[in-house]
């Protein structure tokens, strides 16, 4: 096919859309190179013998009459051995490499290849001559970082029987196996090739049933996510996203992270970038870098690499989970995909939908979402992993009517609403307890009953039922005052306070307050729903409200979120019969 193929000329240009003509023979979303810089492109459109191209680069100097090559080929990756720790543009060129190579700032036309080609694996056999293999069976391993183990699979489409397979150190490059089939015999490499807009195949989908523990209590207790599910964080300016998932990189029980800037400030990905390489992974003591992918495209690149960002890192995280990995995917934020989409949508003159955006906003956001989820894998051993998805979203204003938030909300079954006025009062992670929601909570529940702590529903939906009816109670005391309430509803507040105060909120510079376990934070809030418990019963015998707002224990209750992990059994046991004591002293002292 690829010799019918033509090439072409430019024929008008408008910012990053350049229309072509006289491309005989190429396809929709096929890779051309435009100009004498031959920038990388791909055809999103095509009419009669016009074809509009995408520029993942800058235009500047492109100008009608100038050659536009077809290269026969979708935008595509490269999966291999050496992802991992690396930090990729949008469309998957090395930024380390191409610094070295052009200097702080992306040339235009720069090429490298995404892995390196000249670095030897050393590749261990995992099936030996005369085997029969199928497609997602692995053929061998590779150590490509001291905490992942690569699995070099049989790629999809190939089947067959094992001719040779080879031990020893081999580049990305160099044939480790050849597989005799009925098509005859498929050389393989530990690299492979992938189109980013397909999704890879796997051999079926499964609910996902077990959380995804982030230590983030607001988030695992009240609005959880599990491995394999989506979410959605939207929030205005400031109300601390890139926070929510910065923490979200760090400490989620996933063994990879593929963290997506799409579109974010500079200086918001240069945090990450200078961060990310000095943190240390909490359960191994290595460096996270060592399973962590970055892909880096801020606002000051081209507008149209953040739809292509996108796509690369849900290729790369579908790659690792194909080996039976849990991948978490940070997409921070699918608000700049969307202005890029909207601005191409305008520039090829298409019918423009609500507030600007294409018409097919909704539909390409659920093209991307669902692409999580937890699956068993390919391959004759039937591994379950799982790709889970969490999309920043950054409406104008924080209007959560934003048609990207709704369109995201369709699709996604978490939803984290950050507040302004909480980050503003310094209570982090700002995430609303009365808007947000978790349609995993039922899942979560079952699970956390079970593993974490018996209670863990019951107090969960009593601390809800508290902090819904402070909220109604505030609105009474702004009009009448708080000497107004009544004693039980004195004693409501005083729970929610510690609720919000001693458990929700949660300091990320805080060694042992930045994560907490499921175990831990079920201890910490039964403690202080137990607090709220006795002393309504204390009420009720007749005892004074005042002491039991003073109580010197609930000094503890606020330093409990700091007591260490490795204790907590003991230390919230002795908090607990604490708490019951003193109201009991408290209730007899009265009486």
């Amino acid at each position: 096919m690829a010799s019918e193929r033509s090439e072409g000329v430019v024929v008008k240009v408008s910012g990053p859309l350049v229309v072509a003509r006289g491309l005989k023979g190429s396809r929709m979303f096929e890779m051309v190179r435009v100009g004498e810089l031959g920038l990388f492109g791909e055809i999103i459109e095509i009419r009669g013998d016009l074809y509009s191209v995408q520029v993942y680069e800058e235009t500047q100097d492109i100008a009608p009459g100038q050659p536009v090559k077809p290269t026969g080929l979708p935008l595509s990756v490269e999966l291999g051995p050496g992802l991992l720790t690396s930090i990729y543009d949008g469309v998957q060129r090395p930024l380390d490499v191409l610094r070295e190579r052009y200097g702080d700032f992306v040339v235009r036309g720069a090429e490298s290849p995404a892995l390196d080609r000249k670095k030897k694996w050393d590749f261990k056999p995992a099936v030996k001559a005369g085997q029969d293999v199928q497609p997602g069976d692995v053929l061998g391993t590779t150590q490509e970082t001291g905490l992942i183990l690569h699995k070099v699979l049989v790629p999809p489409g190939v089947k067959g029987k094992v001719k040779d397979i080879r031990a020893g150190e081999f580049t990305v490059e160099e044939t480790v196996a050849t597989v005799a089939g009925e098509d005859g015999e498929t050389p393989l490499r530990m690299l492979q090739n992938w189109p980013v807009r397909s999704a890879r195949p796997c051999a079926r989908k499964l609910p996902p049933l077990t959380p995804l523990v982030t230590g983030q209590r607001v988030i695992d207790m009240f609005f959880p996510m599990v491995k394999g599910g989506t979410g959605c964080v939207p929030g205005p300016f400031g109300s601390g996203k890139t926070v929510v998932q910065h923490q979200l990189a760090k400490w989620a029980d996933a063994d990879i992270i593929v963290f997506i800037g799409c579109g974010e400030r500079g200086n918001e990905m240069t945090d990450v970038l200078l961060e990310f390489p000095h943190l240390v992974d909490p359960k191994s003591g290595r460096p996270l870098m060592e399973r962590t992918v970055l892909v880096a495209n801020t606002s000051n690149m081209p507008v149209a690499a953040r739809e292509a960002s996108v796509f690369t890192g849900i290729t790369m995280a579908e790659y690792y989970r194909d080996m039976g990995y849990t991948v978490a995917l940070m997409a921070d934020s699918t608000s700049r995909w969307a202005e890029a989409m909207r601005e191409m949508s305008g520039r090829l003159e298409e019918m423009p939908g609500e507030e600007g955006y294409p018409a097919y906003l909704a539909s390409r956001l659920a093209g991307f979402y669902e692409r999580a989820g937890q699956v068993v894998c390919l391959g004759s051993d039937k591994r379950e992993a799982s790709v889970s998805v969490i999309g920043a979203v950054s409406p104008p204003g924080g209007d959560l009517a934003d048609p990207v938030v709704q369109g995201t909300l369709r699709v996604t079954k978490v939803f984290w609403g950050l507040d302004d006025q909480l980050a503003f009062q310094r209570h982090f992670p700002a995430i609303n307890w009365l808007t947000s929601y978790s349609l995993y909570q039922d899942a979560v529940d079952k699970w956390a009953n079970k593993n974490a702590f018996e209670g863990w529903s019951k107090n969960r939906r009593e601390a809800m039922a508290v902090l819904k009816r402070e909220a109604e109670l505030q609105e009474l005391v702004r009009l009448v005052g708080m000497d107004s309430l009544s004693a039980d509803d004195r004693l409501l507040l005083e729970a929610a306070r510690l609720i919000r105060e001693d458990f929700l909120h949660q300091n990320a510079f805080e060694d042992v307050d930045t994560f907490t376990s499921m175990k831990k934070q079920a201890l910490m809030l039964d403690v202080i729903m137990t607090y709220y418990r006795e002393a309504a019963k204390a009420l009720e015998r007749g005892a004074e409200l005042g002491p039991m707002l003073e109580l010197p224990v609930l000094q503890e209750i606020a330093r409990a979120k700091l007591l260490a992990e490795d204790k907590a059994d003991a230390s919230f046991a002795e908090l607990k019969k604490k708490v019951a004591d003193s109201l009991n002293h408290n209730s007899a002292k009265g009486s």
